[in-house]
């Protein structure tokens, strides 16, 4: 590829609504171009990218045995509305109507159109297992769109669907997948982990999610450095932090902590560890056919320096569409404000779930339920019933790990996949079954794998950029070399000899492109270090008195003059290293 014969449009300065990094550079960088909120245009630098991640995924997916279709943007709503998920997917739906009035969706997600797919081809346990995927434009109306391809409403997915005829198929599916992502992540030349996570909309049992480490990342990851355990902070199990519970030692009394509402405040007055309070929140669940008579509120007790963790919550039965309690249903229940709230004397009875820690604390210190004092020395079994006990805290980093094998850390990453067991949550819902060896109908077992194509393009930035620009991974580079002639318009010598680098590294299959623009050194210099592409080939008259040409890795603090002849073959073993790398 020559330069004048591409598209190339660089910026010195960010637009003012680019927030991150990634935004900020693909911006600069001319690889995106705002449209509307949330929607983008891939400039033709930014498409060669999202191509080179397609192919690798594609590679992959193929070599997993996965076979490629593709499925509609706009979808019937009828689907959608057999399982549920037009009422439960929300706001986050793009819903349209057509001539007729007729209910589509832009789709945000396949499970409803594959498991349709599924129902009408697959009869038999001979056709199983069957893994189908596709790579399409994805639409979720997101609140705030923000951060360029981080959090954008139309972006692209490549999203597969395995249909097996029991649980273990169905587990080998999903392993064959979880490793297949691993792969892909290798070759994309990414630093990535693997973490178990939480189904969430999508539902079923068990996931993992495949985040790119970045520093910038929106989700915590929790892992023990001395074994496998890794979860992301939603699903990361939190163990007591006391082995059993003490006996007790302090009378229960009422201690006047005036104007102290929160736990650290009240343990420097009393003088106290923050550990030896406990924290409570209130939530409230309604049963609208019941109106206020089918309202209950529950107090959810933490370790005051804990914080609540709201997807397991909701798993606790009885919390799954619970919401925060308002100020005055507060007041109504408990007889004070926050701030002041506990599991004793409350004004009406509340559901009292403790976390594991809490459950086993004595002598804690908690609200009085009245203005401006609090309980010391409160007991389990004494003073309060016995709670019902659940695990509804984020872990901190030095917790124990739940495998017992050490002591957990937190990272910051950015997820780009998601793989998920979903067992018979979709075949049951739209009756997708086959027929059994003994000629019974039975439900397919399903698997769902997605990975976010266009949004793997921030996460690499993200991680891999410095003071000049973007440091691509080889693998996804729009170029993996770029050749940089000093005054090929006025030197004869050097159009030849670049002429004949440029066609010898075509040739050998190296994605080259030739900058044959006249621009001044420092421009040309500064565009391609903006841009990220790995290797740079510099030819000029000088060194080529010399017999020599310059070479610029895109991480090297220096150059490296190479003799004119020896660099094809010096160029072909630095991208054999960046493979052997990736």
């Amino acid at each position: 590829m020559r330069a004048t014969r591409f598209f190339i449009s660089t910026l010195k300065e960010a637009p003012a609504d680019a927030e991150i990094v990634s935004h900020k550079l693909m911006m600069r960088a001319g690889m995106i171009k705002r449209l509307g909120s949330g929607i983008y245009n891939y400039m033709p630098m930014g498409l060669r990218i999202i191509r080179k991640v397609e192919n690798i995924v594609r590679e992959e997916m193929n070599r997993a045995g996965a076979v490629e279709m593709l499925m509609p943007v706009i979808q019937p709503a009828e689907y959608w509305q057999e399982t549920g998920r037009w009422d439960k997917f929300g706001p986050l739906m793009m819903r349209v109507k057509d001539r007729h009035g007729r209910d589509y969706v832009i789709q945000p997600t396949s499970e409803e159109v594959m498991t349709d797919v599924a129902r009408t081809e697959i009869r038999s346990y001979r056709q199983l297992p069957v893994n189908f995927y596709h790579i399409q434009t994805k639409f979720r109306d997101e609140r705030r769109p923000r951060f360029g391809l981080m959090r954008s409403r139309e972006f692209t997915m490549k999203d597969a669907y395995s249909f097996d005829r029991d649980p273990a198929g169905m587990q080998q599916s999903y392993q064959l997948m979880y490793d297949a992502y691993t792969r892909i992540f290798q070759r994309l030349g990414l630093q990535f982990r693997a973490v178990a996570a939480d189904n969430g909309d999508i539902g079923g049992s068990g996931s993992h999610e495949f985040h790119v480490i970045a520093e910038t990342g929106e989700d915590a990851l929790v892992y023990c450095p001395s074994s496998d355990y890794a979860a992301n902070m939603e699903a990361a199990e939190g163990v007591p932090l006391l082995a059993e519970r003490a006996a007790a030692k302090a009378e229960l009394s009422k201690t006047a902590t005036p104007g102290k509402a929160k736990c650290e405040d009240v343990a420097a007055l009393l003088n106290i560890p923050l550990q030896q309070t406990v924290k409570s929140i209130v939530l409230t669940v309604e049963d609208e056919e019941k109106g206020e008579a089918g309202k209950q509120l529950w107090l959810l007790l933490l370790r005051g320096d804990h914080e609540l963790n709201e997807v397991k919550t909701g798993k606790i039965p009885g919390l799954a569409n619970y919401r925060f309690a308002s100020e005055s249903e507060i007041i109504e229940w408990f007889g004070t404000p926050p701030g002041y709230l506990g599991p004793i004397n409350t004004k009406k009875p509340v559901r009292i779930v403790a976390d594991r820690t809490v459950a086993n604390m004595a002598d804690f210190v908690c609200g009085a339920n009245e203005a401006d004092f609090h309980f010391t020395g409160a007991n389990w079994g004494r003073d309060i019933p016995e709670p019902q006990v659940a695990d509804i805290r984020n872990v901190v980093a030095g917790d124990p790990s739940p495998d017992g094998k050490g002591v957990l850390a937190i990272q910051r990453g950015i997820e780009v996949g998601h793989v998920f067991q979903l067992g018979t949550s979709y075949s049951q819902a739209m009756k997708a079954t086959f027929l059994d060896e003994n000629g019974k109908p039975q439900l397919l077992q399903m698997g769902c794998y997605g990975i976010g194509v266009t949004r793997i393009l921030g996460a690499a930035i993200e991680q891999n950029f410095d003071d000049k620009g973007i440091v691509w991974p080889a693998s996804i580079a729009p170029f993996e070399v770029v050749i940089c002639p000093m005054g090929m318009d006025r030197s004869e010598a050097v159009k030849t000899e670049t002429e004949a680098l440029y066609q010898a590294l075509l040739a050998a299959g190296v994605d080259v492109i030739l900058d044959d623009r006249g621009e001044r050194p420092g421009a040309m210099f500064a565009d391609w270090e903006l841009i990220g592409v790995p290797h740079r080939v510099v030819i000029g008259d000088r060194g080529l008195k010399e017999g020599k040409l310059e070479y610029l890795g895109r991480r090297d603090s220096e150059a490296s003059n190479v003799p004119v002849t020896e660099m094809l073959a010096f160029i072909q073993s630095k991208l054999a290293g960046n493979q052997v790398a990736g």
